[in-house]
């Protein structure tokens, strides 16, 4: 290893290189990487952290909507972590035992039958589950995400002291693989560095869990106005703001956690996926973050011009710095060591996103065509 070291060093060194270029390039790098994720983490705390309020003896007047489809190894935790009897899965079409893991840990199942002509499955789901209800509120809730107890009363409380009919909740992001470990902080870290929930709310409104109260739900037409649209949140949320209805942000780092998507296949999919939803923010979001991933990328040359042009200060100083500004996003010191692998393993990721949205090529999800 030593050798290696020795030779990667000797090599860079002996690059022809203007110290006095390479010093401002190497000044000017660091104080916008630091920035843009300085800035990053910043917009993500804007965001008000969900007080806690205890479980209550009587059930609020909420029911919860969990669709599904072939989550068997998940919609059992999501749906023991409500309280029992207050959970109802919409079973998509599932092909694996779905169905049953959520009946086996006390939810209700619907099913859905075969999709409608060019409906995508998750808003119709959605809007299936909601028609099945009829309490005050509703809470929709993905698969892969799950809570502790406390969870409707903190976020009903939230909602009827902020006077809000739509709340957006962001739960805490956990990894189990190793490709969630090393992509998952950072694409949220990149989420936020082009997204301001201060200046653009319905952009951070996030589909994962939100609250809505039912009679305004209703009134805008629900998921059942967007069952062709691919981002269903996006469209909720621009849907409350076109008719004045208040909707909030919050965060929890306790009360909910989620998987942002699972393994590399998972994340690949995703990231595709949730790209369209810069094509229809305003700002140039989805551009901003395209030039965040080719900045990041330039961190190792940025390295090797400051160390070859004779600034071995700077260099350590560049070495170091995704570590120092990206620790908080990664929750750990060892975490971020992953950090630099991100980097490089977004590349080809953002680069099919990119492609698909450009060429309007096929986008799948769930084994389902979705654009």
């Amino acid at each position: 290893m030593g050798a290696v070291v020795s030779y990667i060093l000797n090599w860079v060194r002996g690059w022809d290189v203007d110290p006095r270029a390479s010093l401002i390039f190497g000044l000017m790098y660091g104080l916008i990487f630091a920035y843009i994720f300085v800035r990053s983490r910043n917009n993500y705390l804007a965001m008000p952290e969900l007080a806690e309020c205890a479980p209550q003896p009587d059930a609020p007047d909420c029911l919860v909507i969990i669709p599904a489809r072939n989550e068997e190894d998940m919609i059992g935790r999501a749906v023991r972590s409500f309280p029992h009897d207050s959970v109802i899965v919409i079973d998509d079409e599932s092909t694996d035992r779905t169905a049953t893991e959520a009946l086996a840990a006390g939810a209700g199942v619907l099913k859905v039958a075969s999709l409608p002509h060019r409906t995508l499955g998750k808003p119709y789901a959605c809007s299936v589950g909601a028609r099945a209800v009829n309490t005050k509120w509703i809470l929709f809730a993905d698969a892969d995400t799950w809570y502790e107890d406390g969870i409707l009363e903190s976020l009903i409380y939230a909602a009827e002291m902020n006077n809000l009919s739509f709340i957006s909740l962001h739960p805490q992001m956990e990894c189990e693989s190793i490709a969630e470990h090393i992509l998952t902080p950072y694409c949220e870290a990149l989420f936020f560095a082009a997204v301001n929930p201060r200046k653009c709310p319905e952009g951070a409104f996030d589909g994962r869990c939100v609250l809505v109260r039912k009679d305004a739900y209703d009134f805008i037409g629900g998921h059942a106005s967007g069952l062709t649209f691919l981002v269903d949140d996006l469209k909720l949320a621009m849907l409350a703001q076109r008719h004045r209805m208040k909707l909030g942000l919050a965060r929890t780092s306790r009360l909910g956690h989620s998987r942002y998507h699972t393994g590399w296949s998972g994340l690949w999919e995703g990231i595709a996926r949730n790209s369209f939803k810069f094509t229809l923010l305003p700002s140039g979001q989805g551009f901003i973050v395209l030039l965040i991933v080719l900045l990041a990328a330039l961190w190792l040359p940025a390295v090797g011009m400051a160390y070859s042009g004779g600034a071995p200060l700077l260099a350590l100083l560049l070495l170091l710095l995704p570590f120092l500004v990206l620790v908080t996003w990664y929750r750990s010191p060892i975490r971020v060591l992953l950090a630099p692998l991100a980097f490089y393993a977004m590349l080809p990721m953002i680069g099919h996103a990119l492609y698909c949205v450009v060429s309007s090529h096929r986008v799948y999800w769930k084994d389902r065509e979705v654009s």
